[in-house]
């Protein structure tokens, strides 16, 4: 399989003209997205140059560890995360969102399988969204497992409720992956099985460089894939094709292509 690398030969329409072609021929597709994708709706990524984790929080505050033994303390961090990563007037869906989710209106692709828990792909209504490390709509309790809307429980945290508590008396934590976690079972098992049957697997504004999500790409076996990031990734020499574009102008390109 010949590899096409725009960085290399230069010519981005191109790439999206012939990724059109292979997306509208094939039978089955799915997206893979990260950090980039929000990025442009303005919440900080976590690693890169412009990261947040080692110069404004330390990871290990995260750690599934950390909140077994401290979870007033992880509450506290976890709060001060949120303000950070939270944008002046909230964060909206970009062009990029919208892009996937007419995509998969279409029926062009299967489902947006995102490394992000923002919910901005469900807030630009995608029809089908896998969230391989949680949401942050969500908190759960590590006693009962009873889930709730995350809003109330972070103002009564704010409120000085350090760590809030279910109705069991059991602590709250958010539903997304810390360190030290597992992925959510259900959902990384169906992420490898539409990864396995695609014919065409596109990585959008992912790094791919958090495991298991970023082994995803070696499981589409004949498949495409494209991978579409302003930076170099791992996959940079062997996928068929390496667009090094932004997200929010590459995405809507592909859908226009598609729309014919």
């Amino acid at each position: 399989m010949d590899v096409v690398d725009s960085d290399r030969d230069g010519d981005v329409d191109t790439l999206l003209d012939r990724l059109a072609e292979d997306l509208r021929a094939a039978g089955s597709a799915v997206a893979l997205t990260g950090a980039g994708l929000s990025a442009a709706s303005g919440i900080p990524t976590f690693r890169g140059e412009d990261g947040i984790w080692g110069d404004v929080f330390d990871p290990s505050a995260f750690h599934r560890s950390r909140f077994a033994r401290d979870p007033a303390g992880f509450w506290r961090d976890r709060l001060a995360l949120y303000d950070h990563m939270e944008p002046q007037g909230g964060a909206e869906p970009n062009a990029a969102h919208r892009a996937l989710a007419e995509l998969v209106d279409l029926g062009l692709l299967e489902a947006v399988i995102t490394q992000n828990t923002d919910g901005l792909h469900h807030a630009a209504d995608t029809a089908d969204v896998i969230e391989l490390h949680g949401t942050n709509a969500r908190v759960v309790c590590v006693e009962c497992d009873r889930s709730r809307t995350a809003t109330p429980v972070r103002r009564r945290a704010r409120g000085g409720e350090l760590p809030p508590t279910c109705e069991c008396g059991g602590p709250f934590k958010p539903d997304v992956v810390l360190f030290g976690e597992l992925l959510p079972a259900a959902a990384h098992r169906r992420a490898k099985r539409l990864a396995a049957e695609s014919d065409v697997f596109i990585a959008a504004g992912s790094s791919l460089t958090v495991d298991p999500a970023a082994s995803l790409p070696t499981r589409i076996g004949d498949g495409t894939l494209a991978v579409i990031n302003l930076e170099r990734t791992r996959y940079a020499d062997t996928a068929a094709y390496d667009i090094r574009a932004d997200v929010t102008d590459a995405l809507p390109a592909l859908l226009d292509r598609v729309r014919g």
